[in-house]
């Protein structure tokens, strides 16, 4: 047998006689007692690089690309010319949708008022939203290149368009460390499958401990957190005596991150038996609290509330999945109205209540998703994908509110003023924590990465 296999033998070794750690481990941590797996939780950058003016993040991602000429960029050209082939203009513009001479322009038949003090241009669909208005910065001129759901759910989520890159909520748990001994840092929840799967919110090549955490709404909002009935009886003391020893025998040999992760986890998992189903727990919340939200993708955002008021960094919330998302290749005004519907009262009474609990200034909400549609039918009633130019809406955190930011062309297809690229929004985001963007890296196969990639620029025009 080789060192090698040795090392790997005893590791599994370790793994086997440490099964039922889970509570003790956290235990020898809650008591003071060193620890290795701790350094699996330590920042890679120990302070901010400037004064973060946000603090926590949560992010409301819209699956499957809500339509920006229905929600937030209305088109009166569209009524114009509704029904007509695009103008000659518009036919060599390089789009990877179908050829736009085989298509016709189809307006919006959606209205649209001017709301707040501020007047942005909000759908009449969207009647809760309407009431933040002033609230609000829509970005009307994002894009990026990536034409499919499942490449661009990965390049909006890990700056890349494919698997293996570390997602957002990684990067700032990397960056920042944790605000919470008690919870995950960067929590996710989805009621429906994810076309790209659970990895598209993974650490990538960061350590295992900067993953997202799912969590569930019910009793077990993490599966199997509660340690089986036997592995809670037993002398406590002396459970608690041989696994410091085995942790520290361990440590000293050798430095595994994968298994201080596993160690830290199990850290975790303990100190959560009784703070994660208290955070979820939205019967402490009073009856006018919940009404204000809704069911469904309202009592999600409640949770969200609920986790950045007990410390947690990152909330992502996926709405749609299967056939229930915004990817209307057909009858997309029925389509994008019922999933309006769904999430606009939850995003409202999300705005509202941190505003009224003073977190707002200090909790950044984005709302958006891997891409936008075209202006154009998709066979007689849809409209396809389109990530040439679409709309995202920022609040709280360091943003402006009651702004409209940049701009798409008369009809809709392109991001032509002041054109915000997915890079740029990264780097935005990543700056209102403190955050500079080319510096937060990490080395992994003989190079340093970062969520940007080598692109991206702070929009400081959106900023307060």
């Amino acid at each position: 047998m080789s060192i090698d296999d040795r090392s790997l033998a005893s590791r599994r070794e370790w793994l086997r006689s440490s099964a039922g750690a889970v509570g003790m481990l956290a235990l020898a941590e809650l008591l003071g007692e060193a620890n290795p797996a701790r350094a699996a939780e330590r920042p890679a950058v120990a302070m901010p690089h400037h004064p973060p003016r946000a603090k926590s993040i949560i992010y409301l991602f819209m699956h499957g690309g809500p339509s920006q000429v229905d929600t937030f960029d209305p088109k009166p050209s569209l009524m114009r010319y509704d029904g007509t082939p695009p103008p000659e203009a518009f036919h060599n513009l390089n789009l990877q949708f179908t050829d736009v001479r085989k298509q016709k322009l189809m307006a919006s038949r959606q209205t649209f008022s001017r709301c707040g003090e501020s007047g942005l241009a909000i759908c009449d669909s969207l009647p809760y939203l309407q009431r933040c208005a002033d609230d609000l910065c829509i970005v009307r001129s994002l894009h990026h290149e990536v034409f499919n759901h499942t490449p661009a759910i990965w390049l909006m989520n890990t700056g890349h368009d494919v698997p293996g890159r570390p997602s957002l909520g990684s990067w700032l748990q990397y960056g920042l460390g944790s605000l919470t001994r008690d919870l995950p840092s960067f929590v996710v929840m989805h009621a429906k499958p994810l076309k790209p799967g659970p990895g598209v919110w993974g650490n990538g090549f960061l350590p295992a401990a900067f993953q997202g955490t799912r969590l569930s709404q019910g009793a077990t909002p993490i599966p199997y957190l509660t340690p089986p009935e036997l592995l809670q009886r037993g002398d406590a003391a002396k459970q608690l005596a041989y696994f410091r020893s085995l942790n520290g025998e361990h440590a000293r040999d050798r430095h595994d991150t994968e298994l201080d992760a596993r160690i830290a986890s199990y850290e975790l998992a303990f100190r959560m038996q009784s703070a994660a189903p208290e955070a979820v727990d939205l019967a402490q919340e009073t009856q006018t609290t919940r009404a204000a939200y809704g069911g469904g993708f309202g009592e999600q955002c409640l949770i969200a509330r609920r986790l950045v008021e007990r410390g947690v960094r990152c909330v992502q919330i996926y709405h749609g999945g299967g056939p229930d998302d915004w990817d209307s290749h057909h009858d997309n005004h029925n389509m994008q109205t019922r999933r309006m519907q769904e999430v606009d009262q939850g995003t409202a009474a999300l705005l509202q209540d941190l505003k009224v609990r003073g977190l707002l200034d200090e909790t950044l909400v984005v709302w958006g998703g891997e891409f936008g549609r075209t202006p154009t039918t998709e066979g007689s009633n849809g409209r396809d994908h389109s990530p040439y130019g679409f709309s995202m809406c920022l609040a709280g955190g360091g943003v402006k509110g009651g702004l409209t930011y940049g701009g798409t062309d008369e009809l809709g297809f392109r991001a032509t003023e002041q054109p915000v690229h997915l890079h740029d929004l990264n780097a935005t985001l990543l700056h209102l924590f403190g955050l500079d963007h080319e510096r937060l890296t990490t080395r992994h196969t003989g190079r340093d990465f970062r969520l940007t990639d080598v692109f991206g620029h702070v929009v400081r025009d959106i900023l307060t």
